[in-house]
């Protein structure tokens, strides 16, 4: 008797675009390795964005070009009242505007802040003993 061939159960293809000076966006690509995935991981201040990524990124994620800005770093000096348009050209010209982690995964795509908010976009959570870089637990 001949068995039917298994099938591998395909896994998840996981982007996260990614500051390594950030603590929120560490933990986020912590919690994605603990849950058994390996990103692709985009340093995107050194990759730099387009217009068409952005606009495609922020409509999957269901954000705005101003919920998506990073309104702490001096090059967001003058920003204030831009519109959609001046703020897109605005984070082409410098990557630090954009808000981070953003990760996208077959599960959709969102803006990572607090760490947590990547649990939905996993197949499986980390284990119960993952703990932040700081120590502290994953809070549900």
């Amino acid at each position: 008797m001949t068995r039917p061939a298994s099938k591998a159960t395909p896994r998840l293809v996981i982007v996260v675009y990614h500051n390594p000076a950030c603590g929120t966006s560490r933990n986020v690509l912590a919690i994605v390795r603990a849950s058994g995935e390996e990103p692709v991981v985009v340093e995107y201040l050194q990759e730099g964005w387009t217009r068409a990524q952005l606009l495609g990124l922020f409509a999957a994620a269901g954000l705005t070009p101003r919920q998506a800005l990073r309104a702490n770093v001096p090059e967001a000096q003058g920003l204030d009242d831009a519109d959609d348009e001046t703020l897109l050209a605005a984070m082409v010209r410098h990557p630090i505007l954009v808000n981070r982690p953003i990760v996208c995964s077959p599960r959709g795509v969102r803006l990572c802040r607090p760490s947590e908010a990547v649990l939905p976009l996993l197949d499986r959570p980390p284990p119960p003993e993952f703990r932040k870089e700081d120590g502290s637990p994953l809070s549900a």
